[in-house]
């Protein structure tokens, strides 16, 4: 594990948010971080998602494995990708947070985690503006940090990651478990061939 002392702001009763786009990136991206940690009070905001009869039951299905309370906004996330305005995601997240203030909050990096979607970016552009005008308060932020090499693997830990959590086995498998048995993706998806087992993530005060 790299950079333990970040760590500290991971304690019992803290309160943590993990804000992300889509019902499933919260366990992709951090859910060994959550299953490690049951003690906190984790708030999980997707943006997208909330008309989708078979995502959204599986996302509040998969939150109780880790103890957490859902929230999802419905904002548009069609096969074209149209770019949505940064200030329609700032106000779905602020309406879906249920406080204003955290411990911690954990989102997107503002250039994704693989090449590319665009609505991990604006989900990461509207935290990160959020945060830095005040209106969301945090004493940490963390981002998502996560490369695949401008598509040539399958994501994965970026190196230079301010902490690095090699997840232990059986953490690593109830993650897995939560991605292909309650959100029903294949063994041979992306999402069950990506299922990091080294999470990684950028501390915003240095890096974002």
């Amino acid at each position: 594990m790299r950079g333990t002392k970040n760590l500290s702001y991971i304690r019992k009763s803290s309160r943590c948010a993990v804000i992300v786009a889509h019902p499933d990136d919260e366990t992709l991206w951090a859910g060994g971080l959550m299953l490690m940690h049951p003690e906190v009070k984790w708030a999980v905001v997707t943006i997208c998602r909330k008309s989708d009869a078979d995502r959204a039951p599986k996302f509040f299905k998969a939150l109780e494995e880790f103890g957490a309370t859902g929230y999802m906004g419905d904002l548009d996330d069609g096969p074209e990708q149209s770019a949505l305005s940064n200030s329609e995601v700032q106000q779905t997240i602020m309406e879906l947070l249920p406080f204003d203030k955290f411990e911690l909050i954990i989102t997107h990096s503002t250039a994704g985690e693989y090449t590319r979607h665009l609505r991990h970016e604006e989900a990461a552009q509207a935290v990160m503006e959020l945060w830095k005008t005040e209106r969301l308060g945090a004493e940490q932020i963390w981002s998502f940090a996560y490369e695949d090499g401008g598509q040539k693997y399958l994501p994965r830990a970026d190196k230079g990651a301010d902490l690095q959590i090699e997840l232990p086995k059986h953490i690593w498998q109830k993650k897995y478990d939560i991605i292909t048995k309650i959100y029903s993706f294949s063994k041979d998806s992306f999402e069950a061939r990506t299922t990091p087992r080294r999470e990684a993530f950028w501390n915003c005060r240095a890096n974002c």
